[in-house]
C-alpha cells in the first residue's frame, strides 16, 4: 500500500509531467528554442531577466526567431534588423497588441496608451497624438520651453564652478519639467520637495518594472499579485503618482475649462465634456490619469537617461567632444538660442546625438507586443494572443547594418563627404503601430540641450580619475553606472 507521502510525490510528479506535456504541445508549432522546465518555463536560462546579452547568446544558438518560455507562457522573440521589421513594419497592425495578463497591465490597468489594447487604445493615442501637435510640438512654442529648460540646466551647472558634479538629478529635474508643462501646464522649482519625489517615484517605478521580481510577476501574474516582496513598492509608487496626478486635475476642474487649453489635461478635460453620452468614447478620468502617467513616465526617464550617457561618453571620448565643439563654434559662432532645425547645418553633431542614441540603446530589448490575429513572421505561423519581443537592442547592435556594431562611432551616420545619413537599423523608438508616442518630442529635447549643454561647456573627469566606466545597469532602461564630471564654461 502507498502511504501518503508517497502518494502526494506520485501526485505531484503527475502534475509536472502534464504540464511538461502541455509545454511540448503547444510549442511544436512554434519557433526553436531553449527546452523549458515545467511551470517555471525558461526563467532559470534567462535568469528571471530579459537581458540584451542572453538574448543575443540564444540567437547564436537558435536563429534570428526563437521561442522562450516565461513559466507557462511562450514568447517569440525576434532579432535582427530584417526579423524585427518584418514583425512591427511589414505586420505592424497583426502585432499592435499588448500582453493582456503582464506587471505593466496590472500597474497601468490597461488603461491610457502603454498598456491598453484595442478601441481604448487607438482612441487615446490618436489624442495623445493630436494634443501633442496642438500644443506646439514641431513649432516654436514648445520649442520655446524646451531652450528655456536648457537655459535652466546651463545656470544650474555654472553655479557649481566647476566642481565634480553627479548631473543624474539636475538632468532628470530639466528633462522632467519640460513634460510637466506639457501635461500640466507649469514647471517646478527643482528646489521643490514634491516635485523630487514625483521624479524619485517615477524611477523608482521603473526599475521596479524592469526587476527580476517584475519577470515573475509576467509569468504568474495571478500568484504574484497576492505574494509580499518588492514588487508590490510599484503598486504603492503609482499610487503615489496617480493621487498627484489626480490633484493636478482637481486644479484644473476649479479653475473651469480654459478658453485656449494650454497642457494635456485642459485638452483631456474638454475631450471628455464633449464626447459625455457617447456610447463609443473612452475618455474618462481613469483614462486621462494613466495616460498622463504614461507621457510624465516615458518622457522623463527616458530622455534623461539619454543625456545621462550623453555627457558620459563625452568624457570617455573627448576627440569626439572636441569634433562637436569645432562644429559649434563654426556654424554657430557664439552662444545663442539652438533650434531643432539648427541641426541641418550640424551633421556632425546630429551623427554623435544618434550614436549616443544607437551605442547606448536605453530601451534595452523593448517592450512585448501581442498578435491582435494569426500571422506569419519569418516563415513561422503565430497564433492570435502569441506574445512578441522585437528585440531592438539586435537591431541597433545588427553587424549587417553597422560597420563597428560594439564601438562608439558617429560616422554610421555620416556619409563620405560628412553630410548626416539615416541607418534603417536606427530603431531606437521601434516603430510601426506602436512606435513611442514622444518620438518627435525626445528628438527636440535631446537635440537642443545637448547642443546647448555643449555650447556652455568642456567636461572633464575630476581630477585624479583615470578611467570611464561605460557599462550599463540593467533595469527596464539600460543605466549609465553614477558618475561624477567638471563642467568648465568654453
Amino acid at each position: 500500500m502507498w502511504n501518503l507521502t508517497e502518494l502526494l510525490l506520485l501526485l505531484l510528479l503527475c502534475f509536472f509531467i502534464i504540464k511538461y506535456l502541455k509545454i511540448i504541445w503547444v510549442a511544436r508549432g512554434l519557433p526553436p528554442g531553449p527546452i523549458p522546465l515545467p511551470f517555471i518555463g525558461n526563467l532559470w536560462t534567462l535568469s528571471f531577466k530579459l537581458h540584451p546579452e542572453t538574448f543575443k547568446h540564444l540567437s547564436i544558438l537558435y536563429g534570428n526567431i526563437y521561442t522562450v518560455w516565461l513559466g507557462e507562457t511562450p514568447l517569440v522573440v525576434l532579432n535582427g534588423c530584417k526579423s524585427v521589421k518584418d514583425g512591427i513594419v511589414s505586420h505592424s497592425e497583426e502585432l499592435s497588441g499588448r500582453p493582456v495578463t503582464s506587471f505593466l497591465k496590472d500597474l497601468l490597468g490597461g488603461k491610457g496608451v502603454v498598456s491598453s489594447n484595442g478601441h481604448i487604445w487607438k482612441q487615446q493615442r490618436r489624442f495623445g497624438l493630436m494634443t501633442l501637435k496642438n500644443l506646439g510640438l514641431g513649432k516654436c512654442k514648445l520649442e520655446s520651453r524646451i531652450q528655456e529648460e536648457a537655459q535652466c540646466l546651463v545656470e544650474s551647472i555654472t553655479a557649481r564652478n566647476g566642481e565634480s558634479l553627479d548631473p543624474s538629478a539636475i538632468i532628470t529635474h530639466s528633462v522632467a519639467n519640460v513634460i510637466s508643462a506639457v501635461v500640466f501646464g507649469h514647471r517646478f522649482s527643482i528646489d521643490d520637495g514634491i516635485f523630487q519625489n514625483l521624479v524619485r517615484c517615477n524611477h523608482g517605478l521603473v526599475e521596479s518594472m524592469g526587476s527580476t521580481w517584475g519577470r515573475i510577476y509576467d509569468s504568474f501574474p495571478w500568484l504574484m499579485k497576492h505574494v509580499p516582496g518588492p514588487h508590490q513598492k510599484a503598486f504603492s509608487l503609482i499610487d503615489y503618482l496617480h493621487q498627484f496626478i489626480i490633484n493636478e486635475i482637481r486644479i484644473h476642474k476649479e479653475n473651469g475649462l480654459a478658453e485656449e487649453p494650454e497642457d494635456v489635461i485642459d485638452y483631456y478635460l474638454a475631450q471628455i465634456s464633449n464626447t459625455t453620452g457617447n456610447a463609443n468614447s473612452t475618455f474618462d478620468e481613469e483614462n486621462l490619469i494613466t495616460l498622463v502617467t504614461d507621457l510624465f513616465a516615458a518622457g522623463t526617464e527616458t530622455t534623461a537617461t539619454s543625456l545621462q550617457w550623453a555627457l558620459l561618453y563625452m568624457v570617455a571620448y573627448p576627440h569626439v567632444q572636441r569634433k562637436v565643439h569645432k562644429e559649434l563654434d563654426a556654424v554657430l559662432g557664439g552662444p545663442q538660442l539652438i533650434s531643432y532645425e539648427d541641426r541641418k547645418r550640424l551633421p556632425y553633431t546630429n551623427a554623435v546625438i544618434h550614436e549616443i542614441q544607437r551605442f547606448g540603446n536605453i530601451v534595452a530589448v523593448g517592450l512585448a507586443r501581442t498578435c491582435i490575429k494569426d500571422v506569419t513572421i519569418s516563415g513561422y505561423s503565430l497564433q492570435k494572443n502569441t506574445m512578441v519581443l522585437p528585440n531592438l537592442d539586435s537591431v541597433l547592435h545588427d553587424a549587417q547594418y553597422w560597420h563597428t556594431p560594439n564601438q562608439f562611432n558617429p560616422q554610421h551616420f555620416l556619409d563620405n563627404d560628412g553630410n548626416f545619413c539615416v541607418n534603417e537599423a536606427f530603431l531606437p523608438f521601434s516603430a510601426g503601430h506602436r512606435v513611442c508616442l514622444g518620438e518627435q518630442l525626445a528628438r527636440y529635447e535631446l537635440f537642443i540641450f545637448f547642443t546647448t549643454l555643449m555650447q556652455s561647456f568642456k567636461f572633464q573627469l575630476p581630477q585624479g580619475v583615470t578611467e570611464v566606466n561605460t557599462k550599463y545597469v540593467f533595469s527596464l532602461t539600460l543605466q549609465p553606472h553614477p558618475y561624477k564630471i567638471c563642467a568648465f564654461p568654453r
